[in-house]
């Protein structure tokens, strides 16, 4: 199987350590093995810092993937932003030959450059490259109970002409992982909106606002869990439904679960190992 560069991104280190442990466990069993990319940075954001400066923006994301082309690895991520960023940064610099040398102007300066050879990998995408057939061969508790509102959350598909993983109005990858370790892929209304947590810091309120909506359709749709890719969405989803209660008087305790989470407890890893004790919601029975 395939090595990679693990992009561990600056969020998961720092709050939510077990989506990586867990992620490295769920990828050796399938055979596939990671490096970490020592001395990376952040990505950058793909929002916020490629809107202010677009030339730092390409910058700092061309020396996150010299580190890689020295590893001679393709990059895998666990972060969906990290994903976009990387991925985009990625394309422009191999087709623009004009950003390409002002970008390795500047990576001169810190004896880098950027050399095109490799490319980038969201940890879903090589999930879903495994197929029902590997995926099944591992499988010792399907995960038959659960009915899972799948949150793709807004950089895992889009843009479609620059990172290639589905059909960025309905794409399929997470419910069909979903159904491979057993468990109900439910549709739902707000299936393909955001999460919301863009706008947490800037407007707290209209944030819980949003959430609280996504919540109210996942209910209704009658899915019993969420499943996600990214480690923002997660956390506003994990963290966020005690603040919607709060606010709004409301009752949710949807189980949230990371794709390797899920993935990790279908091939037998205990609920201890995939981490679930450090989940915000508490998940009572697996």
């Amino acid at each position: 199987m395939k090595e990679y560069a693990l992009f561990v991104c600056c969020l998961i280190p720092a709050r939510l350590p077990g989506l990586e442990a867990i992620s490295i466990k769920v990828l050796e069993r399938f055979g596939v093995q990671t490096r970490p990319m020592r001395g990376a940075s952040c990505c950058p954001d793909p929002v916020v810092m490629r809107s202010l400066d677009y030339k730092a923006w390409l910058v700092i994301a061309a020396r996150n993937l010299s580190i890689a082309e020295e590893m001679r690895s393709d990059v895998l991520t666990l972060c969906s932003g990290c994903f976009s960023t990387l991925g985009k940064a990625n394309k422009v610099l191999k087709e623009d030959q004009h950003l390409r040398n002002e970008v390795d102007k500047c990576l001169s300066e810190i004896g880098r450059g950027f050399l095109g050879t490799i490319n980038v990998r969201h940890v879903a995408e090589v999930i879903r490259d495994l197929g029902p057939e590997i995926i099944g061969r591992q499988l010792q508790k399907p995960l038959k109970a659960w009915k899972a509102a799948a949150q793709h959350g807004c950089h895992l598909v889009r843009p479609s002409d620059v990172l290639h993983v589905d059909d960025p109005n309905r794409p399929t990858i997470l419910d069909q992982i979903v159904s491979w370790v057993g468990a109900t892929p439910v549709d739902y209304m707000q299936k393909m909106l955001c999460c919301g947590v863009g706008i947490r810091a800037l407007d707290p309120d209209t944030n819980l606002i949003i959430l609280r909506e996504r919540l109210a359709s996942i209910r209704e749709a009658g899915a019993n869990c969420i499943v996600t890719p990214c480690p923002f969405c997660f956390i506003q989803f994990d963290m966020g439904q005690r603040e919607v209660n709060r606010k709004f008087n409301e009752s949710y305790a949807f189980p949230v679960f990371y794709i390797t989470e899920l993935l990790g407890l279908a091939v037998g890893f205990t609920p201890e190992e995939v981490g679930l004790q450090f989940h915000t919601t508490q998940i009572k029975e697996v």
